[in-house]
């Protein structure tokens, strides 16, 4: 059997703690079912996960990734931003939404910057404490 030290990795992944974290998430991988990239020759998931960085066979950097996407609970989609130009052209056709019935009404939100919502978060006053508690 072939003996893997953190020697062997560490030219890999400078941290010896991400190194730790990186190998454990790939063996949880492979333990889920994940295809390995070596022989497995009679090696543990830890081992084999371990020869995986220390060959190259799997890029750290890429481990990586996939340790933080599945680490992560609320995951931010980039969607574009709407022109002004479009959510103006919106409200102008809501009206003449009004007089035909056959089209669907647009709904039209109003916007808010940024600095407006922190001077009215600042703005705010908290409750006065009764003595009914």
């Amino acid at each position: 059997m072939a003996r893997v030290t953190v020697e062997d990795c560490i030219d890999k992944v400078d941290n010896r703690f991400e190194l730790v974290l990186l190998a454990s998430h790939r063996a949880r991988l492979i333990s889920q079912g994940a295809a390995i990239t070596i022989d497995r020759d009679n090696d543990k998931n830890p081992v084999v996960a371990l020869r995986e960085i220390a060959d190259e066979t799997l890029s750290p950097g890429d481990l990586k990734e996939d340790l933080i996407h599945s680490l992560q609970k609320h995951v931010e989609v980039d969607e574009p931003e709407a022109d002004p130009a479009s959510i103006t052209g919106g409200a102008a056709n809501f009206a003449d939404a009004s007089e035909d019935d056959d089209q669907p009404e647009a709904v039209t939100f109003d916007r808010m910057t940024e600095e407006e919502l922190l001077a009215g978060i600042e703005g705010l006053v908290p409750p006065e404490k009764s003595d009914d508690y």
